[in-house]
Formats: structure tokens, C-alpha cells, sequence
């Protein structure tokens, strides 16, 4: 994904060269042009470099790279229980005995990694989830066990967080589509009684 994202940057900043001399488009735009086509191609070269690199973050693509704190910033967070069918969602229930909380995640949903870093990373966020289990449904492939689970509760696509009781049923009034910072996700967590 981040080299997709470096190609349409790049591509972008080569849309916004200024034409040639000699054309009839006013000078007073050349120079914005060409500081936007520099920002771009900038923006562009540095997700093609985490791509190749072995980065996965499009918001911070060279992160993997930088020792020391925020790369471990980068890195904090709650452990998930990877699932990928509805078998294994069901198991998980049956044998959970607390709250659930399911979150469904793909490698290129840049909200997804928005939830990771901002919201999943906060101290408040994770002490209200420590007694839950919480599962990760990784979506990325979008094969078929990834649209069953998806098509389980009505979802095209990630994110998406559904949350359980410790019978394994759904808490639906707590159930969070999109992005949510730390002040809503927390209220979230309220409703869904964790």
C-alpha cells in the first residue's frame, strides 16, 4: 500500500509541473505549482522508500527505521487475538467468559492505523481494556472468510469495532464504525460496559 500511495503522489507531482516556456499560463502560478509538485514528489519518495524499507504505516512510513522511542511508540499498544473465520469468532466466545472486543483491521485502512496509534495506544483506552479479550479480523486479503465475517454484521469494510458481553452477545448500541478519537472511543467503552 505504501508504494501505491508513493506511485499517486509521485504522479500527482509530475501533473503539476509547469508547462514548458512559451505557454500562455500566467508566471504568478508557475512558482505555487512547483513548490506543490516539490512537496508531492517529496511525500511520494518517502512512502516509496518505507515501502521498500519494509514499512507498513502510511502516516509515519520510515518509523520502522528510527531506533529507540518512537519506534517503540510506533509499537505500544494492546495485544489482539488474530481470527480469521467465523469458527474462530465463534470459539473465542464460547470460551471468552468476559467481555469481547472485535476489531477489524486492514493493512490499507488508514483509519485503521489512526485507531492503532492514537486511540488503541492511550493509557485510559488500554486500563479500560485490560479485562476484555480483545480479537484482531484482519480483512486485508478480503477473501472469503474475510466477506463472511465482514457480511456476519452487515460491514463492507474496516474499521470496525464490535463488542461482546461475556455471553457472547452483541452489545449493539456499542458498536463503532470509523475512526474514534480517545475522548468518543471512551464513551464507547461505557456503553459497551467496559
Amino acid at each position: 500500500m505504501l508504494a501505491l500511495w508513493g506511485a499517486l503522489l509521485i504522479g500527482c507531482a509530475v501533473l503539476l509541473v509547469p508547462p514548458a516556456r512559451g505557454s500562455a499560463e500566467p508566471l504568478v502560478r508557475k512558482p505555487w505549482r512547483r513548490a506543490a509538485a516539490a512537496v508531492l514528489g517529496a511525500c511520494g519518495l518517502l512512502q516509496l522508500v518505507g515501502a521498500a524499507s519494509g514499512g507498513t504505516d502510511p502516516l509515519q512510513p520510515l518509523v520502522h527505521l528510527a531506533p529507540g522511542p518512537r519506534a517503540a511508540a510506533a509499537a505500544r499498544g494492546p495485544a489482539f487475538v488474530a481470527i480469521k473465520t467465523v469458527d474462530d469468532l465463534d470459539s473465542a466466545l464460547r470460551a471468552a467468559n468476559r467481555p469481547v472486543m472485535l476489531d477489524f483491521y486492514a493493512d490499507w485502512c488508514v483509519s485503521c492505523k489512526e485507531m492503532e496509534r492514537y486511540t488503541y495506544a492511550d493509557p485510559s483506552v488500554q486500563a479500560r481494556l485490560a479485562n476484555a479479550l480483545l480479537l484482531k479480523a484482519d480483512v486485508t486479503k478480503n477473501d472469503a472468510s474475510d466477506r463472511a465475517l465482514l457480511k456476519r454484521f452487515g460491514l463492507f469494510g474496516p474499521p470496525g469495532t464490535i463488542f461482546f458481553d461475556p455471553q457472547g452477545h452483541e452489545v449493539a448500541a456499542a458498536r463503532a464504525i470509523g475512526y474514534q478519537n480517545t475522548r468518543h472511543f471512551l464513551e464507547t467503552l461505557r456503553v459497551a460496559g467496559l
